[in-house]
């Protein structure tokens, strides 16, 4: 017979650490850098490129290049940036992007994306599915990650923000 007051403990004690579980699960580290919450919304019926976004944060001391990305769902993955050129929000492609030392940057909508050109796999981009995308850093090196689809952008995926 468990003794009712271990029984609360065990029970209190897994009510803490369950959404520690959950927090945890979707961040990806290797060395310095975490990357959190890599996500792509739900491709919609003939769209041709679709968007990944997550947040790449830096503990370390020496800032490191996001030089590329590559994933087996599509032809070409491109860095892109969202930018105001006079009254008007352009896309265009960059080189890399720098995550500076003990600072974050953050892919998504109207920001700095990940550009997944020529869909080889549709029903990989459907709500409730993953697919894998790998993360080419500078000094890091390739940091494979999961990438969430979602039907809806996470709450506070629309706030751009570049924390340098």
């Amino acid at each position: 017979m468990l003794n009712l007051s271990v029984f609360k403990h065990v029970v209190i004690a897994a009510a803490v650490l369950l959404p520690a579980c959950f927090a945890n699960a979707h961040q990806f580290k290797s060395g310095e850098l975490q990357i959190a919450h890599p996500w792509s919304q739900e491709l919609p019926p003939n769209a041709p490129t679709v968007a990944a976004y997550f947040v790449i944060h830096n503990t370390g001391s020496t800032p490191d290049r996001l030089v590329s990305v590559d994933t087996p769902i599509a032809e070409k993955a491109e860095l892109h940036q969202h930018v105001m050129q006079g009254d008007m929000m352009k896309m265009q492609p960059v080189v890399d992007v720098v995550v500076p030392a003990g600072g974050s940057v953050t892919f998504a909508p109207m920001a700095y994306h990940v550009m997944l050109v020529g869909i080889k796999d549709r029903s990989l981009l459907l709500d409730g599915k993953h697919f894998p995308m790998t993360l080419h850093f500078e000094k890091t090196g390739a940091v494979p990650v999961e990438v969430s689809v979602q039907k809806q952008p996470p709450a506070d995926s629309m706030e751009p923000a570049h924390s340098h």
